[in-house]
């Protein structure tokens, strides 16, 4: 079973942000993955920058991209039949 909760962290305890459907004293593993920020507390520009990310590539990556995809000939070197 997998669930994913969002808590606060008081500086004692996790508290759950919202109802739990959990058995009562019973354990459980907890991995905590990092604060979470609110969404209105971003623009759309820090939202794109979250989800987008930076790919290294070579220069001609826009140009050539069938080349990198596919491996057909670069169009500098297509030869002219």
């Amino acid at each position: 079973m997998t669930k994913t909760l969002r808590a606060v962290y008081d500086g004692q305890v996790l508290r759950p942000e919202g109802p739990v459907d959990l058995k009562p004293n019973a354990r459980y593993q907890l991995i905590v993955e990092g604060e979470v920020q609110e969404i209105g507390e971003r623009d759309a520009w820090e939202t794109l920058e979250v989800l987008t990310g930076v790919i290294e590539g070579p220069e001609d990556w826009a140009t050539e991209h069938d080349h990198y995809l596919y491996g057909t000939p670069k169009r500098g070197q297509r030869s002219s039949s």
